[in-house]
């Protein structure tokens, strides 16, 4: 029986849109509801097996949630050949991406990230992920440039140049970043991955979900369900919610205060294929961990080239 993987996009990625460049024919991209559950049941009616990857890069862990309750409208035949993958990366992933990208820009010129923005915990997200970039990096200014949101491109350049810095160099967080053509000063650093690096990782994803369904019958929803449960606004319950108080400050990371105050975050990340188990993946230390690479790549093939991609200019809700 043959394998269907179809890869989920969100904002990210322009709804699957800038994958194009990126992911080969042999798989189907889609930007999830009724786009995910027409070809899961076209593959499956054609007898073949499905696993479904969502593609975010760590930022859009609701793409993961929304996969999964997309996957539940399926009949019980239908999601018997189905599963659900690990998240293509975590926020401790792309950093490490990043960080590969930031080593070949000259330390005189700025970082600038850049990611289409999303709501807006996600674009403080990318925020953070910048911090982690440039923490024990060599570069003295790293700033965050938002696409169709605030700042932009050409203020973010405006920033770093403000700050110091001859020109920025555009670091992609995302898979819809595009070279920065007609901003002065600025110049495009990416791709983040190289099409056969994307690969490789998408291929793990997809050897993990088949392993971990072989050995527990574990097809990945239920678990998938949560994956944004910390993802938004801070709440906290009072002393009468299970006889103790704590709190949740929902992001990708969530820290539990109860009355000592003890805080920590998790970035829940699957094996990325390079000898990070789900346990490591999520790990903030991690985050400062060089970039992962496919078997008998080199770095410079683990970095290649892919064409201009496309912004997005929506709203991921």
């Amino acid at each position: 029986m043959t394998d269907r993987v179809i890869a989920v996009g969100g904002h990210e990625s322009d709804g699957a849109a800038a994958l194009a460049g990126v992911l080969g024919p042999e798989v189907t991209r889609v930007g999830g509801g009724r786009e995910l559950v027409r070809e899961v049941r076209s593959a499956r009616a054609a007898g073949e097996r499905v696993c479904v990857v969502p593609m975010t890069l760590g930022r859009d862990p609701s793409l993961v949630a929304d996969a999964a309750r997309t996957l539940l409208a399926l009949d019980a035949g239908e999601r018997a050949g189905t599963l659900l993958a690990e998240p293509f990366g975590t926020t401790a992933h792309l950093v490490g991406w990043l960080r590969t990208l930031a080593n070949r820009v000259p330390d005189d010129r700025a970082l600038l990230v850049t990611a289409p923005s999303g709501d807006p915990f996600s674009d403080a997200d990318l925020f953070r992920t910048a911090r982690l970039v440039g923490q024990y990096g060599r570069h003295r200014v790293v700033e965050v440039a938002l696409l169709g949101g605030a700042p932009d491109l050409a203020e973010g350049v405006w920033r770093c140049r403000a700050l110091g810095a001859p020109g920025a160099v555009v670091l992609p967080a995302a898979w819809a970043v595009p070279e920065p053509a007609g901003v002065a000063h600025a110049e495009y650093g990416g791709p983040l991955l190289s099409a056969s690096a994307a690969a490789g990782v998408l291929a793990s994803r997809v050897r993990q979900a088949r392993e971990r369904y072989e050995r527990s019958g574990d097809d990945g929803v239920d678990r998938a369900l949560a994956a944004d449960h910390d993802h938004g606004h801070a709440h906290s319950h009072g002393p009468d919610d299970h006889g103790h108080a704590h709190s949740h400050a929902h992001g990708h990371g969530h820290s539990h205060g109860q009355s000592h105050g003890h805080g920590h975050s998790h970035s829940h990340g699957a094996d990325d294929g390079h000898g990070h188990g789900p346990d490591g993946g999520g790990d903030h230390h991690r985050a400062l961990s060089p970039a992962p690479r496919t078997a008998g790549e080199s770095p410079a093939e683990h970095q290649g080239s892919a064409p201009d991609l496309v912004p997005s200019h929506r709203s991921p809700r």
